[in-house]
């Protein structure tokens, strides 16, 4: 018997009326009596016919005499013949399948009550417990009594029925509360299975399916919710590319959980960054993201924007390099403002421009939060240093700003000097490769000595010239905080790194402890001030571009080279210039009269060439020129001018021909 038709039985002994048990009651009566081989009961009213073991049907079908045996069976009788197997099975299984039962039928939870009813004299109590007493007590007396009539032979099922029956004998049966077990259903009249004190199995079948997929239902669900949940959202992001139509980037599901994400150089596009963005909105984990260098664009900056503002776990952003441009810029900026855990914004090299300027000021001057702001490699002009000065100069929280790499000269140059000197937070800025300039370095004169707070500052290749070092000294001799001064790649030469170190000389409160002058070549002058700074910074340390090479030593001239360039650039031949000599007229001059006439001329000679000249034209040693020596010499010269003029000409490389 399945557990079904166990529980229908059970139903029906809830619902039985005096009159059945009655019947019950005669017919174990009659039983009793020795007819329980033979005995086959009178038909009732209702047209029940057991006349033979078979059956004929109205169709000409033959039905065996068990099935139609259990068909007419009082309904209380095939509830007894049940009860107790029913309870076997009941307690064999589950808990929750006994709960499932009961709570269709409106019962108890796993209760069970026993019932003391008073009949005469006596009081029965029918229970699990007692029941088994009883059996135990009737088999005793039971196998006396049938001991005459070859109670070896006796069948199992003779006995069960045997003991079943002695247990109804000791009950009253005319008595509603004495008929009671410990697997009745309390509360009958409240079920809403049974009508009129009929019972609906239909209704009860239709319950029990729809409580049965309810309880699966739920299960179900709660399985899914405890399997599918996902805190790094893997399947969210998963999802979202699916729908997207892009491929997932599998580097980004193998990190996702690692608190320093570098998603750099993944060409994810604007699809791609709104797949990921919809993972990391929930993603608990991440703390420091690197998106450099994937082409975003303006849609691509807005997603991560739309992304920022759920997550509030990421304290450190990278966007350069993706070409977010001013149209991603207000939501930049409000993202900067709202944000409660940004503190590193990185936006290099995202074509921001002068139009981009205003809400990048408006995020500077309003932001509470960042700390470290990088627009570096962008196209910031002058009108935007006018902007951003003054944001500067009003911030409370940016430690370190980096602006190097975009055009901000002259007017824009001086706002941003003056945002500086106002400023009193800043650590650390980067002006590097602007435009500064002159204008630009009287501006940094007053912004050193109007900031108290500023430890290192970059001007690295600002076209400041001697001049302008010079000015920017004038405001070193009055700093008292600043660290770290990088001045390398300026045309101010040797002479504008003295105008430095003479600065710092003339400041005895200066701090400096980096000084760099890279790319920019120094001379002696230099090295031997720059040893007295080191004598009052001993923990100084200064770079530069290496010592000046030494000048070379200009190549001598021969003194016969100025004599004949003399004779030539005033077109005079030989025997005129000798007579600018020769007084006399002899054709032959002494050594003094020879010098007499050079000065004349106005040939500058040393007295060294002097000598030189006169042993050239002397040839002969007798202590005097003659005109033949003239003339010889001259020819000479020529010659080897000629031939030297040859070699240098081959030394030459030849033109390329076609």
């Amino acid at each position: 018997m399945n557990a079904t038709e166990s529980m229908i039985y059970y139903l029906e002994i809830s619902v039985m009326d005096k009159k059945q048990k009655e019947n019950v009651n005669k017919r174990k009566c009659r039983h009793h009596h020795g007819n329980e081989q033979n005995h086959v009961e009178e038909p009732e009213a209702s047209g029940k016919v057991l006349a033979s073991p078979v059956v004929e049907t109205k169709k000409n079908q033959t039905v065996d005499i068990q099935v139609i045996d259990h068909l007419t069976t009082e309904p209380s009788v095939r509830a007894q013949k049940s009860l107790s197997s029913y309870s076997r099975r009941l307690d064999n299984r589950p808990l929750s399948t006994r709960s499932t039962f009961e709570h269709v039928l409106g019962t108890r939870p796993a209760s069970r009550r026993k019932t003391s009813t008073r009949c005469g004299k006596h009081s029965s109590t029918i229970s699990r417990n007692s029941t088994r007493s009883r059996k135990s007590r009737l088999d005793t007396s039971g196998s006396q009594a049938f001991k005459g009539q070859g109670s070896d032979t006796e069948s199992d099922d003779e006995r069960k029925v045997a003991n079943f029956e002695a247990d109804f004998n000791t009950l009253d049966i005319h008595d509603e509360k004495a008929f009671d077990t410990d697997l009745e259903v309390e509360g009958v009249n409240k079920n809403p299975h049974i009508v009129d004190g009929v019972l609906d199995f239909q209704s009860l079948r239709l319950a029990y399916c729809e409580q049965a997929a309810r309880m699966k239902q739920k299960g179900q669900t709660e399985a899914n919710q405890s399997s599918s949940y996902d805190h790094t959202g893997k399947t969210s992001y998963i999802d979202t590319c699916k729908k997207l139509g892009v491929v997932p980037a599998s580097f980004f599901l193998r990190h996702m959980h690692d608190p320093h994400l570098n998603m750099r150089h993944h060409g994810l596009g604007p699809a791609g960054m709104r797949a990921l963005a919809e993972s990391l909105s929930t993603n608990s984990q991440v703390l420091q993201l690197d998106l450099s260098d994937n082409s975003l664009g303006p849609h691509g900056g807005i997603a991560v924007c739309e992304m920022l503002k759920e997550n509030c776990f990421i304290t450190e952003l990278n966007l350069s390099e993706n070409h977010l441009g001013t149209e991603c810029a207000p939501a930049l900026a409000n993202i900067m403002q709202q944000n409660s855990t940004l503190t590193h914004i990185t936006l290099a090299g995202n074509d921001f421009d002068d139009h981009s300027a205003p809400y990048f000021a408006e995020a500077i001057l309003s932001t509470t939060k960042v700390q470290v702001l990088d627009l570096s490699h962008n196209n910031f002009g002058d009108v935007s240093g006018t902007i951003l000065g003054p944001a500067i100069a009003d911030n409370t929280c940016i430690k370190e700003l980096d602006l190097s790499w975009n055009c901000l000269r002259r007017k824009g140059a001086v706002a941003i000097a003056q945002g500086i000197k106002n400023n009193v937070y800043m650590k650390k800025i980067n002006l590097s490769w602007n435009g500064f300039g002159l204008e630009g370095a009287v501006g940094l004169q007053d912004a050193l000595k109007g900031n108290s707070v500023l430890e290192e500052l970059d001007i690295s290749n600002n076209r400041i010239t001697t001049e302008g070092a010079v000015v920017i000294g004038k405001g070193l001799s009055a700093n008292e905080t600043l660290l770290v001064l990088k001045m390398g790649k300026n045309p101010m030469q040797s002479a504008g790194c003295y105008g430095i170190c003479a600065a710092i000389l003339r400041n005895p409160n200066c701090v400096l402890k980096v000084v760099d002058f890279c790319d920019i070549l120094v001379n002696k002058d230099f090295e031997e001030v720059f040893a007295q700074v080191k004598v009052q910074l001993p923990s100084l340390t200064l770079t530069h571009g290496g010592m000046e090479p030494p000048t070379k030593p200009k190549a001598k001239v021969h003194p016969m080279t100025k004599l004949v360039n003399y004779i030539e650039k005033h077109e005079l031949r030989l025997v005129d210039f000798f007579n600018k000599f020769d007084k006399d007229g002899s054709m032959s001059v002494t050594h003094e009269e020879f010098v007499e006439g050079i000065e004349e001329t106005g040939i500058k000679l040393t007295a060294e060439e002097i000598e030189i000249l006169l042993d050239v034209l002397d040839r002969d040693g007798d202590g005097e020129i003659n005109y033949n020596e003239l003339v010889v010499s001259h020819v000479d010269f020529q010659e080897k001018r000629e031939q030297i003029n040859t070699v240098l000409t081959v030394m030459q490389p030849r033109p390329m021909t076609t």
